[in-house]
């Protein structure tokens, strides 16, 4: 647990937000209940990183700085037996060892500006490799350890603007410049508007120097991926010139050292992501799938040959989205997946058959609320290291080798030992529309009493293609410390049952999985420690749209917080920041040729029905449900005579919770709300 912020003091606006009996347990005697400024003492493990000789694990230890409202991460070294656990690196992150394993490549800020660095191992300096203008990521060790490649941002030329002033006089202060924008894709959520430029692969040497740029298309070029002769790089983009072919990438090969142009390995219709070379070099691996424009596709885990010939999917057969994978030393392959609300690894041979299960509970990166993720480091023979979750802690660091996992770090132990956490129970129910079987969970308090009445919160995910599961979750674990079971449900459209599953809410979003999670509601509250008079609700994203869609339809809740939503499809479609894929894989035609489609599924449309006290909580800088989603929603419930508020998130994207003191927030607002009803 990181200790150097204990004691220090709440922002005055997170006090005026925090409910009163919340600030009472801070200033009275100890409690042993879970507080919102409990996460300033919160770690996790990020970016596991075993040794080529598979006996230490590199990986990033995370905390939160109190001051900057930020995180921040060390580099630490561990044995893979858990022995010598310490720090290596301060303030860096992303460690990647050279494929010799004599040094560990890492990045560091360097006056505001992300920066290359290399430490040698056996006891010699750290140096810095590049001076860079932008952010580098992907960086990759070439297999000789005498360069690293990368992807950076590079500016381009843009359409000449047609807004031409006179010249300015001397010492006159005008308006600022207008900004000319001739592109569908202008702004993204946590990039804010876009500047001109597109990732392009570098190389560096590692003795230091000046990074050479070896792609030059007018489009984004993914991670690198070295050939074994240490000649070329393979990548991944997406080449057309047209705006709306937005998920059509292709790999491509390119010379390290950025002579000659690029040549394409596949062509087929849909996207070819993330190439990684086999040790032996003969294979490809990549993820893709053939687009058939639908709101959801398993993504597969393909093999080709290194021309991109004989290319074949290992994981067709799983029903399940791929969403990372490792070559290991004998040319297998180390799979992560979710499957029914748990992610796994698996072992996968080249020539097919059933993947062999080596890990569960993969994840812990979110600490907000309970989505899948997490991450893997594929070592020699059959070692890997990965971050491992549980209902009561966020990622820690896990070994395993075969059948045997071990976790290795518990980087919370302290906090546990001064409070006490929720406990999770699976539910499953089944659907009154089609008798489908529905997974849920429900967290109870710590001091949970079976003979009383409590409140109950749905908490209702985002996505909608995502899924939640048995992971830590700091937002309803604080829920749960306040005296609520929390129930949080997978209805239909959720991710890690299959595709047939996800699709079941295609071109019907919202709709039938408001069914799912009435019936996981009525579940709970037959188990007969739930009060049916005090029932609440809320969700962000996707959840904050089934929040407004429910209220919309019952007036069984007390009261309701709408999350980040959106309110009326039409809008959102032309307003959001991926116009092109909302409009093409979530609907059947733009809102002007169909806007009945888009109206009948908006939650606005039947406002007039909202009795439900409903407050409204986004980020000031959302660009992926821009806050004027909220706006509508805010004044049309006025108009309709609710009782409604607005929570306007300040310095926040859609990821309210990627800063800790709008963690805090979040869950504030949303018990005051519940509190007053």
């Amino acid at each position: 647990m990181n200790t150097r912020f204990a004691g220090r003091r709440l922002p005055l606006t997170l006090a005026l937000l925090t409910p009163l009996y919340l600030l009472a347990q801070t200033a009275a005697t100890p409690t042993r209940a879970l507080q919102p400024s409990d996460v300033w003492g919160m770690e996790y493990v990020r970016n596991p990183a075993m040794s080529p000789n598979g006996k230490q694990v590199a990986y990033e230890r995370v905390g939160f700085d109190i001051m900057t409202d930020k995180s921040t991460s060390d580099i630490y070294l561990v044995g893979f037996d858990g022995s010598r656990n310490r720090p290596l690196i301060v303030e860096a992150g992303n460690p990647k060892w050279s494929r010799q394993g004599d040094r560990i490549a890492f990045t560091r800020p360097v006056d505001d500006k992300p920066q290359i660095f290399v430490r040698y191992l056996d006891g010699g300096e750290e140096m810095q490799v590049t001076k860079l203008q932008e952010s580098p990521s992907a960086m990759t060790w070439s297999p000789d350890g005498k360069h690293l490649a990368f992807v950076m941002p590079v500016a381009y030329e843009s359409s000449k603007s047609v807004v031409q002033l006179p010249p300015k006089p001397a010492g006159a202060k005008w308006a600022g410049e207008p900004i000319y924008i001739d592109r569908l894709k202008y702004r993204a959520d946590g990039g804010g508007y876009l500047k001109p430029r597109f990732d392009q692969l570098f190389v560096v040497s590692t003795d230091g120097g000046t990074a050479r740029q070896v792609t030059y298309g007018a489009y984004d070029h993914s991670a690198p991926a070295w050939t074994p002769d240490g000649k070329s790089l393979l990548f991944s983009a997406n080449a057309s010139e047209d705006e709306l072919n937005v998920s059509d990438s292709n790999l491509g090969r390119v010379m390290a050292d950025g002579l000659g142009k690029a040549t394409w390995l596949t062509t087929r219709v849909g996207p070819d992501d993330s190439p990684k070379v086999s040790p032996s070099g003969k294979l490809i691996a990549y993820s893709g799938f053939d687009d058939k424009r639908l709101g959801y596709h398993n993504t597969e885990l393909y093999v080709a040959n290194l021309d991109g010939s004989n290319a074949r999917s290992l994981t067709q057969a799983l029903d399940r989205s791929v969403d990372d994978f490792q070559w290991t030393e004998n040319d297998e392959l180390i799979i992560q997946y979710d499957t029914e609300g748990d992610t796994y690894l698996a072992r996968v041979k080249t020539s097919g058959g059933k993947p062999r299960t080596l890990a569960k509970r993969v994840g812990g990166q979110s600490l907000g609320r309970p989505y899948s993720g997490g991450q893997f480091s594929a070592g020699p023979g059959e070692r890997f290291a990965f971050t491992l979750v549980g209902s009561q802690h966020p990622a820690d660091l896990a070994v395993g080798e075969g059948d045997d996992v071990r976790r290795v770090t518990r980087l919370n132990e302290d906090l546990d030992a001064m409070r006490d956490l929720g406990t999770v129970e699976e539910l499953y129910t089944t659907s009154s529309v089609d008798q489908r079987r529905i997974q849920s969970w429900v967290l109870k308090p710590a001091d949970f009493d079976a003979s009383k009445k409590y409140p109950l919160i749905l908490e209702i995910h985002g996505g909608p293609y995502t899924n939640y599961g048995d992971r830590f979750s700091l937002e309803d674990q604080l829920y749960a410390a306040a005296g609520y079971v929390v129930l949080y449900v997978n209805p239909r459209g959720s991710t890690s049952y299959g595709a047939d599953f996800a699709n079941l809410i295609e071109n019907d979003y919202p709709g039938k999985d408001y069914n799912d999670l009435m019936d996981a509601v009525d579940a709970t509250i037959a188990k007969g420690y739930v009060d049916s008079n005090r029932l609440y609700v809320t969700g962000g994203s996707g959840g904050g749209v089934l929040t407004a869609w429910i209220v919309g339809n019952t007036d069984r809740f007390k009261a309701a917080v709408v999350a980040k939503p959106v309110i009326n499809w039409a809008s959102f479609a032309l307003y959001a920041d991926n116009t092109a894929y909302f409009t093409q894989y979530w609907f059947e035609k733009p809102p002007y040729e169909d806007y009945e489609s888009y109206w009948k599924r908006s939650p606005l449309s039947i406002v007039g029905k909202v009795k439900t006290p409903t407050m409204l909580l986004t980020g000031e800088q959302d660009y992926r449900t821009p806050i004027a989603e909220s706006e509508q929603y805010f004044a049309a419930l006025k108009l309709a005579g609710v009782e409604t508020a607005m929570v306007r998130i300040q310095d926040s994207g859609h990821g309210i919770t990627n800063r800790p003191s709008n963690l805090m927030a979040k869950v504030s607002a949303v018990l005051g709300w519940f509190e007053r009803h």
